[in-house]
């Protein structure tokens, strides 16, 4: 399948257990890209790198959750995470159904290939499977062109933390 750079459609497949390791290594190489205090505190070890492990294999099969990538040609080129939570319906999001699209990461010797493209189209028709409302997410500043051209706009709410 080709698309409008004239370039080979990326295979998108769903994550399996034997790819948790490199999901992990994709997840930290994000980590490592945004920098700063926010995404490497400088008091954290490598414990989040075991948990992330775990939860990525309990996620694997849950139906609120879609874990996809593509293959490079040794390891995972790239990834991405789809999530639904059920919100409290309202005027706004009628089921209460949002999605989420959480560590979208491409391995930089695979970038500029199409990959996370077509990882989030993949995932925006398993959003529309899933009858979502909206879908939510954080863009990088490298990333943010991109969703953008797949239809992603300013979310009329400020993006706020807290942590405890």
């Amino acid at each position: 399948m080709r698309h409008h750079t004239g370039m080979r459609q990326a295979a998108v497949r769903q994550a399996a257990e034997d790819d948790i390791t490199e999901l992990v290594r994709l997840r930290a190489l994000l980590f490592e890209t945004l920098g700063g205090d926010f995404f490497n505190p400088p008091t954290v070890g490598d414990d989040w790198r075991t948990a992330l492990a775990s939860v990525l294999k309990e996620q694997l099969a849950a139906d609120d959750t879609r874990i996809l990538v593509v293959d490079g040609d040794s390891g995972l080129a790239a990834c991405g995470i789809g999530t639904v939570d059920r919100w409290f319906p309202g005027p706004h999001s009628p089921n209460g159904r949002v999605g989420h699209v959480i560590g979208m990461v491409t391995d930089p010797a695979y970038q500029r290939r199409g990959h996370g493209r077509a990882i989030v189209r993949s995932l925006l028709d398993w959003f529309r499977e899933r009858d979502v409302a909206r879908v939510d997410l954080y863009a990088s500043r490298d990333g943010e062109p991109l969703y953008r051209a797949l239809g992603f706009t300013d979310h009329p709410d400020p993006a706020l933390y807290w942590r405890p």
